[in-house]
């Protein structure tokens, strides 16, 4: 847990997106026209991520080294002002005990190399508060901090790395990731976790929260509104915490952690996506399903971090895994169906060809 001592160990940079137009690629689902507009920001955002690991053995690395996993997608990845995604497992070439967990290994030592492919695909901001970063114990929590640190992209969620701050033209937006695992900011200490946002907020045009938590599975497509429990553990009351962070001072809430998509809602005029599911993960995850299909969000907010529309581009991953387009929209209409449920008066219509709207 932290204290309010947090106010003392933000990371500020420059975001590394261009202002030049980059070229789109336009899959199933219809990226909306840009809005140029000074005071405006676009987000791409997407779920987990894992590039592939060398343990237990070298046979879950990917082709080619894993640089193509998201060839479908870069270009539409780095045509945003910022693009955020969750980083599972640890950056890590050799050392390091790996956790015990159980029958199944499902520990993720990703070789250091790798983490230059979010640098390729256009990532700026990256969540490593998640139930993988502590896979193999100090010596793969700090090799993937060195690691990280060494890229021109921003990451937060750790101890150490709480928040970061990022320069977009004229904007600031502060980021924070949350988690209830060892070695995150907690995501169950609650009053710490609004203190963080209150103080970005301060410092902040716009605040993006980010939250790894929520049961697991085809069982845990629905956001319940108390606190989840998997294998016995406190995995957070994500709709709670959510609104509590907006109430804050966050302005867009990005979830992730239940290897699915889960619903979309609006608060305040905050857009809250519960989960965005299993974006790249070769080799070591279950895809089948709805754990196999998932969404590239693209979010437009004004300059107060209010929303004006989203886009989702459906992907679905097959075999080992790596995204590929849905031309069936898979995660678009499983989005629109879980929100009608979960959040019948979330004021969020779904239009068809992949677009988020208020209505």
């Amino acid at each position: 847990m932290f204290s309010l001592m947090i106010i003392c160990w933000f990371s500020c940079g420059t975001a590394t997106s261009s202002e030049q137009a980059k070229p789109l690629v336009v899959h199933t689902d219809t990226i909306p026209t840009p809005i140029n507009v000074p005071d405006t920001l676009s987000l791409n955002a997407v779920g987990d991520i894992m590039f592939g690991s060398s343990f237990p053995g070298t046979g879950n690395l990917a082709p080619n080294d894993g640089q193509d996993l998201m060839k479908f997608f870069t270009a539409s990845l780095q045509d945003a002002d910022l693009t955020f995604g969750n980083s599972e497992g640890v950056f890590l070439d050799h050392g390091g005990i790996a956790k015990d967990s159980g029958d199944q290994v499902y520990c993720f030592r990703e070789p250091t190399r790798y983490a230059k492919y979010f640098v390729d695909n256009g990532f700026d901001l990256l969540s490593v508060a998640n139930n993988h970063v502590a896979d193999f114990g100090e010596a793969g929590l700090q090799s993937t901090i060195k690691t990280l640190s060494a890229l021109p992209l921003h990451f937060a969620g750790l101890q150490n790395f709480p928040t970061a701050i990022v320069k977009v033209r004229n904007l600031r937006i502060g980021f924070a990731a949350f988690a209830p695992h060892h070695g995150c900011i907690q995501l169950n200490d609650i009053a710490a976790a609004k203190a963080a946002v209150i103080e970005l907020k301060k410092q902040c045009d716009i605040v993006l929260v980010s939250f790894h938590a929520g049961a697991e599975g085809v069982k845990a497509l629905h956001v319940p509104k108390h606190k989840e429990l998997f294998y016995k553990q406190d995995r957070g009351d994500v709709y709670s915490f959510a609104h509590q962070m907006i109430d804050a001072g966050a302005d867009i809430l990005i979830g992730h952690g239940p290897h699915v998509a889960r619903a979309m809602e609006l608060y305040k005029n905050k857009l809250i996506a519960y989960s965005l599911g299993n974006f790249c993960t070769y080799g070591m995850f279950n895809l089948k399903a709805e754990c196999g299909i998932a969404p590239l969000l693209k979010i437009y907010v004004t300059g107060k971090g209010d929303f004006i529309k989203a886009n989702i581009t459906s992907i679905k991953q097959v075999g080992e895994g790596g995204p590929q387009p849905d031309p069936d929209g898979g995660a678009y209409k499983l989005i629109s169906t879980l929100t009608a449920t979960d959040f019948p008066n979330s004021q969020l219509s779904f239009p068809g060809n992949g677009a988020v709207i208020r209505h």
